[in-house]
């Protein structure tokens, strides 16, 4: 999770890879109506989202018992996180958190090349992001270390969970 250019997609596949799980590219499930709004550089609004997000929560909840998912998804806002974790087995689900500062966002955004999200929206992701600090099931990295490190530390914390938190998988 977390805002445009953090490497979400990146991080997904790679940690999906690595962990044989399946992989939902969360961009991939977005009405044409909201993709045709990011590209304008208009910002969606939470019921443009509200469909998303079932979406999502739908894959989560057609998971299969015991097979692993990677969601990569913004989920910017806690109630949006919320939601989520609604979806899956009680503490089932886990965020990472790409934390990333604006202007190594905004320069990502702007060099990435066949993406509908316009980098004139990066500004608004950074103030609708709520940080999840503080919230159960999850860990957060620094979206510019190298990707292996990153999925490093996602694979380890995903796989071999803190003794004081939930269990985040039935089948690690």
């Amino acid at each position: 999770m977390g805002v445009s250019g953090c490497g979400k997609s990146s991080v997904g596949q790679a940690l999906a890879d690595a962990l044989g799980w399946t992989l939902h590219e969360g961009d991939a499930h977005h009405a044409e109506e909201s993709i045709r709004k990011m590209q304008a550089g208009i910002p969606l609004t939470d019921d443009d989202r509200s469909g998303w997000l079932d979406r999502l929560a739908r894959l989560l909840a057609q998971a299969m018992p015991g097979q692993g998912v990677v969601l990569t998804c913004s989920a910017l806002k806690r109630k949006y996180r919320d939601r989520l974790r609604a979806a899956g087995p009680a503490g089932a689900v886990g965020f990472v958190f790409l934390d990333l500062d604006y202007g190594t966002a905004l320069q990502r955004v702007q060099e990435r090349a066949g993406h509908f999200f316009s980098p004139e929206l990066v500004a608004n992701q950074f103030a609708t992001l709520e940080s999840p600090a503080g919230e159960r099931a999850v860990l957060s990295v620094d979206a510019t270390l190298p990707l292996a490190d990153i999925v490093h530390r996602a694979q380890d914390w995903l796989v071999h969970p803190a003794p004081q938190a939930a269990p985040l998988s039935q089948n690690p």
